[in-house]
């Protein structure tokens, strides 16, 4: 790293570079600021993405002791397998601690890009029915903003990354700018029209940030399956060959990979943030940056675990923390309840190289809806995402010829999982803990965070309401789930940072711009003031834009 980078003052500092911190860099670079881009890990080229090698070119067929050994928590997610660990954290130099009865699974990657690598790439706008939910129900508070205010944020968004679906005027799920949908399978066919006609509810193919035709230079998906080990045509959206690309095309932005921020630096004088200190990644040598605005983009619990790092004589209990809520308000979507079955009377059969759609359906949220009125058992929703295909049925029974032909005659599946809301509690928490520190020296988070009996209550009656439906469709073999899945495994970690209007109340404002530290923002998934229960991605990405733009008007008025 040559030395004048550190010895810059930028207009900007953007810590983390996924799918906001690319967006951060991106407005601010493109509208003239001089910007500094921190990533904690390394940088990632398309040469290492391995989705098109087959498992049986894999040293230890995806059973590398090496993951076992370095990854226990991260190999808990999908994603994490033997073509690409090496993205994801290090468990032993990266670790955090829960209390014996409340566990937690933090899945977290360190490199360019971050989680936008591995996402599942589900794009779903809220409603005034979520920004609004406390007004509805009673519980907790509402948004600072309405959808109207980030209507036309999410519009550039979209227009920019390219997601694929259908607009379906559903009041619970805003349509938006899409690219045509990815299409159905007969069983999903089958289901739409099934459950539209027997409940009025509203099953589309999923709104994804996966390109179905050519789109700002990148080429459409061809279908090969496995996203979450890259894709070599850029088909789906990630940061760094898109919007990361462009902030450093611009001559504005200085990308700076192996920099894992410790804190936030203050001129206590002036209560203004004035950079960061960060660890050099490889040499473990401590570097500071100089901005004039620090803005957070780090993933929720990773931007508040360096504000809580961040504590001076004037805020002791954290960075910007005058209101005590730093690190409160911890949510992650509910998951487990659901059904799976199968359609006997459909024959098609499985093949062994067919296209493989990287996304599955979405089933609309159609609980505690203007429509349909209150639940008696849980307030807010759940929707489910699923998918029906032929499948082999590996675990047949029988051995040699009857194994084989088993195999090949598989079954044709309809699965469906819920994703429900988190309900915001100040008893769902991340802190520092004393006693923990990473490989680095920087001192770990302590995360304590558990469902309660609402989430319990959703998933069991997402259970039901599964079986039903799919029972409705003619479905057979129907299996039902109505456990909760410990927090964290839905990866959709929000909150800690929460916005508002009221600095007591809350920690940033509605443009994700501290109440304490007026040159501090964090706009990131930790300004959520409620979880809704739709994948919280695109949100993110458009409330980064909205808040970039404010800043870039606030620098235009000589406010910083």
């Amino acid at each position: 790293m040559p030395q004048d980078v550190l010895q810059q003052t930028y207009d900007a500092i953007v810590v983390g570079s996924g799918a906001t911190g690319g967006w951060a860099a991106k407005r601010l670079s493109e509208a003239g600021l001089k910007v500094a881009l921190l990533e904690a890990g390394r940088a990632v080229t398309a040469r290492e993405f391995t989705e098109h090698i087959p498992s049986y070119q894999l040293k230890y067929r995806n059973h590398s002791p090496e993951i076992v050994r370095t990854r226990p928590i991260q190999r808990q997610c999908y994603a994490c397998m033997e073509y690409n660990y090496e993205w994801f954290v290090n468990d032993l130099e990266n670790p955090y601690s829960t209390p014996p009865d409340r566990p937690f699974t933090w899945q977290r990657l360190r490199v360019l890009g971050g989680r936008s690598l591995v996402w599942g790439r589900h794009s779903y706008r809220l409603s005034d029915v979520d920004f609004k939910a406390a007004s509805r129900d009673g519980y907790d508070v509402d948004w600072p903003f309405s959808y109207p205010d980030l209507a036309p944020y999410y519009d550039v968004v979209e227009r920019y990354v390219g997601i694929s679906g259908a607009a379906e005027r559903n009041e619970m799920l805003p349509d938006g700018q899409y690219l045509p949908p990815m299409k159905m399978s007969c069983g999903e066919v089958r289901l739409r029209e099934s459950i539209q006609k027997k409940f009025g509810r509203t099953l589309t193919m999923g709104r994804v940030a996966i390109l179905t035709q050519p789109h700002n230079g990148r080429a459409p998906c061809h279908y090969c399956g496995p996203c979450e080990r890259g894709c070599m045509t850029f088909s789906y959206f990630s940061s760094p060959f898109t919007t990361v690309k462009d902030a450093v095309k611009t001559g504005n932005c200085t990308l700076i990979t192996d920099a894992i921020v410790s804190h936030v630096d203050m001129n206590t004088g002036s209560n203004k943030a004035q950079g960061v200190t960060f660890v050099q990644r490889t040499t473990k040598e401590t570097k500071q940056i100089r901005g004039k605005v620090v803005v957070m983009c780090a993933q929720a619990l990773e931007s508040t675990r360096i504000l809580l790092n961040s504590s001076t004589r004037e805020y002791p209990k954290g960075l910007a923390n005058s209101s005590g809520l730093l690190g409160h308000y911890l949510m992650d979507h509910v998951v487990g309840g659901g059904a799976s079955a199968t359609f006997d009377d459909m024959k098609a059969l499985p093949t062994a190289n067919p296209p493989h759609r990287p996304t599955g359906i979405y089933l609309v949220r159609f609980r505690n809806t203007p429509a349909t009125g209150k639940h008696p058992h849980f307030i807010r929703g759940y929707g489910f995402q699923g998918d029906s295909m032929p499948v082999f049925n590996f675990n047949a029974p029988g051995i040699g010829k009857d194994y084989k032909q088993a195999v090949k005659t598989g079954a044709y599946s309809i699965t469906l999982g819920a994703f429900g809301e988190s309900l915001a509690s100040f008893d769902n928490f991340c802190e520092i803990d004393p006693n923990l520190r990473d490989a680095w020296g920087i001192p770990a988070l302590r995360i304590s965070m558990a469902h309660g009996k609402n989430e319990a209550a959703m998933m069991r009656d997402a259970g039901v309401t599964a079986a039903e439906m799919l029972e409705a469709t003619g479905a057979k073999n129907i299996r039902v789930t109505t456990g909760v899945e410990m927090p964290g495994m839905a990866i959709h970690e929000v909150g800690t940072a929460r916005m508002g209007n009221d600095p007591k109340k809350s920690v940033l404002n509605t443009f994700c711009q501290s109440h304490d530290v007026s040159n501090l923002l964090v706009t990131d998934g930790s300004g959520f003031v409620s979880s809704a229960c739709q994948n919280p991605t695109l949100t993110m990405m458009a409330i980064t834009v909205r808040a970039c733009d404010h800043l870039v008007e606030r620098f235009r008025r000589n406010e910083i």
